[in-house]
């Protein structure tokens, strides 16, 4: 996989989302992270990638952290915070290959975010959702073997993935992408308990909120 390219393809896409948004659309609260319109998140996409660019960037991703991203372009549009997304563009590809492509991870997350919230799915079989749903599969299996919790078997029908050690006592099944999303905190604890097909997953179920807590409700496609 050519990360640098994912990024740029991914950065591509939500442009063509997001560009030429109504207002009131822009505003749109984003369920994945409800304390946050359309606008406040592709600022904290754009800040995050300047930020790495600047060289200030904390170990944690603190809150203080993203919601300045958010503070300084309160006033901006979606134009201005296109240009100035696409003006560094070029820089932070070039930095990814000399330093590290993790602000893919953050931009494939956070696609997926705007499309739920705008009911507009797509994306969902691309280089890039797969390598950090696989990353995103380690944290979990780290996580599972940490609490001594039980083995889980995560299943789609193009895909498996088994946390913990020895025979999987929990099954989870769901499609590709919506067991994708469960690893990355954005699938309800209801909807975990409705996919888990063999065992009991009720009382594991914060390790599927490794990037914050999970949705009180079942978020959009």
């Amino acid at each position: 996989m050519d990360a640098v390219q994912e990024w740029k393809d991914a950065q591509g896409r939500v442009i063509e989302l997001v560009e030429g948004l109504a207002t009131d659309a822009a505003e749109t609260t984003v369920p994945a992270c409800p304390d946050w319109s359309v606008r406040d998140l592709l600022s904290h996409m754009i800040g995050l990638d300047a930020d790495v660019l600047a060289g200030d960037e904390p170990d944690d991703h603190n809150e203080t952290w993203t919601a300045r991203q958010v503070d300084q372009r309160r006033g901006h549009d979606i134009a201005t915070l296109i240009a100035e997304w696409r003006s560094i563009t070029d820089p932070l590809a070039s930095w990814m290959q000399e330093h590290s492509t993790r602000p893919l991870g953050d931009v494939v997350i956070h696609e997926q975010d705007l499309r739920a919230a705008l009911d507009a799915p797509g994306a969902r079989d691309t280089d890039g959702l797969r390598a950090l749903r696989d990353r995103m599969a380690d944290g979990f299996d780290a996580r599972v073997r940490d609490a001594g919790a039980p083995t889980i078997e995560l299943r789609s029908p193009d895909w498996k993935f088994v946390a913990g050690e020895g025979a999987p006592t929990v099954r989870m099944e769901a499609s590709d992408f919506d067991l994708t999303r469960a690893l990355m905190s954005r699938r309800s604890a209801d909807q975990l308990r409705a996919w888990t097909t063999v065992g009991n997953i009720e009382e594991h179920l914060d390790l599927f909120a490794g990037l914050g807590p999970l949705p009180h409700d079942a978020p959009p496609e």
